[in-house]
């Protein structure tokens, strides 16, 4: 079994269409923290580390084999928390993809709280490829307080505009999964990635390790 802890349940409905395309027959549980969100973008995520690790702790009581943690803004945490059980940010994946992809990378984020992360997690994933990349921050104007007002396809068109006005990049990363619907909508001729699909597919992986012998965990 695979628990996803996210800090919005917009994420439920796109992680269980994956899990039916991908990787039918694995169970999937979601744990939704909202609180965690909003209090990482107030006080920085590094106050919300003993309650992201309470979290996964209860998530792993409840027979996960492994966590996927669906936000990027807390995902550092969650990935350096101390568990019983493999647990992987939702954009670790994504990351190293990006770093194949080019030097001259665009994140882009509707959500301010998301980019020093994202930033840092490229750099990690160049360092261990021995890449150089130049990362740049961007963010999309106005569609977070759409996705607030639950105008999901606003909020997906905004970003959208956003990648396509991106210029001077060899590759254009979508820094939180919510955003992932724009990658769709985007014309740009840059590479566009998303986090939903890969992370899945390394957090069954990951339970699949678990369940045939020790799984090495990174962070």
């Amino acid at each position: 079994m695979l628990a996803l802890l996210h800090t919005s349940p917009v994420h439920i409905p796109v992680f269980e269409a994956l899990r039916d395309e991908d990787h039918p027959g694995l169970e999937l549980r979601h744990r939704v923290e909202e609180t965690l969100l909003a209090r990482a973008r107030a006080e920085g995520p590094a106050a919300v580390a003993g309650a992201v690790r309470a979290a996964l702790v209860r998530a792993a009581a409840a027979g996960a084999d492994a966590v996927l943690c669906t936000c990027s803004t807390i995902g550092g945490i969650a990935e350096r928390a101390q568990t019983t059980v493999p647990v992987l940010r939702v954009d670790r994946p994504m990351a190293a993809a990006a770093v194949a992809a080019g030097p001259r990378i665009a994140v882009l984020a509707a959500l301010e709280s998301t980019l020093a992360p994202t930033v840092a997690l490229v750099e990690d994933e160049a360092r261990a490829a021995g890449r150089p990349v130049t990362v740049r921050t961007l963010l999309a104007d106005g569609a977070w307080a759409r996705f607030e007002a639950g105008d999901r396809d606003g909020f997906a068109a905004a970003v959208a505009a956003s990648a396509d006005a991106v210029t001077g990049a060899d590759v254009i990363v979508l820094a939180q999964a919510s955003m992932a619907p724009a990658r769709r909508l985007a014309t740009t001729a840059v590479p566009v990635l998303a986090s939903p699909r890969p992370g899945l597919a390394a957090a069954a992986d990951a339970v699949r390790r678990a369940r045939t012998g020790p799984v090495r965990r990174r962070g």
